[in-house]
């Protein structure tokens, strides 16, 4: 299962930023290209685990565009995107995120009390952007079903199924100085 996911893991480049080790791969990053067959299996897979009996689809900019058109697609579920500027559109609300190695601000457009949503995002490190994202829907009047992510690296997931958080992943991995491992 998810045989094209995993191959591509296993073979990411590792870039070194200091202590860090950084994987390039096509779901996270968009280099080297994404391949339509890995972003089906992906979707495919999302699709057999999520609960689509929603309104709305909501990806992360920018690696969780690709995710939620597939997904759309193939469901016709409308997506919106979590966006990294404003457009001051009635409604918009403006959350702040703090991930491991940045913050930032993001911008939550047609988004209603009472949607219920599908999150899907491409990897989950600290945990740091879902939190703040989690947080801005409850606050919204918004459900979320389901909360997919495609690469779970490090603790965030973990942590935030410990308080009671909802959330899937396709595939958890380590990374050192020698590659992508796989964990699970």
């Amino acid at each position: 299962m998810l045989e094209k996911l995993r191959e591509s893991l296993l073979n990411a480049p590792i870039v070194h930023r200091g202590e860090y080790h950084y994987f390039i791969h096509p779901i996270s990053d968009g280099v080297p290209s994404l391949e339509p067959e890995l972003l089906d299996e992906v979707a495919e897979h999302i699709l057999s685990i999520a609960d689509t009996n929603v309104d709305k689809i909501l990806a992360i900019e920018a690696m969780g565009i690709p995710l939620a058109t597939a997904i759309s697609l193939k469901t016709g579920i409308p997506f919106s995107i979590i966006r990294k500027r404003p457009y001051e559109l009635e409604g918009e609300f403006v959350l702040s995120q703090e991930t491991g190695y940045s913050k930032g601000t993001l911008y939550i457009n047609d988004v209603k009390i009472g949607d219920r949503v599908l999150i899907v995002d491409d990897v989950i490190s600290t945990g740091g952007t879902l939190v703040a994202l989690l947080g801005a829907l409850k606050e919204m009047g918004a459900t979320v079903s389901d909360s997919i992510v495609v690469i779970e690296r490090g603790e965030g997931a973990s942590k935030l199924r410990a308080q009671g958080v909802n959330l899937k992943t396709l595939v958890r991995i380590g990374v050192d100085e020698n590659g992508v491992f796989i964990e699970d």
